[in-house]
């Protein structure tokens, strides 16, 4: 969680919302991955995250029903 020692882009939530942002067509989580990392060598999101970070947030994603599967494709959605 951000804190005063945590930025929000350091953040899973942080993590989160550009997620979210990119979710505006289907994606693969492959697909968000090189997005972000495409963001991040541009400078336009300021934090590393690992792979691995990027699988969490999108966990929490779906835990509150922000996002899911479209059926057996592999691709993730934004939920309606």
């Amino acid at each position: 969680m951000p804190d005063k020692h945590i930025k929000f882009s350091e953040s899973l939530l942080g993590l989160g919302s550009f997620a979210l942002e990119s979710l505006v067509e289907p994606k693969t989580i492959d697909d968000l991955w090189a997005e972000f990392s495409r963001a991040r060598d541009r400078g336009e999101f300021p934090s590393p995250h690992s792979f691995e970070n990027l699988v969490l947030a999108v966990d929490a994603l779906f835990a509150i029903k922000a996002v899911e599967q479209v059926e057996q494709s592999g691709l993730l959605r934004l939920c309606d």
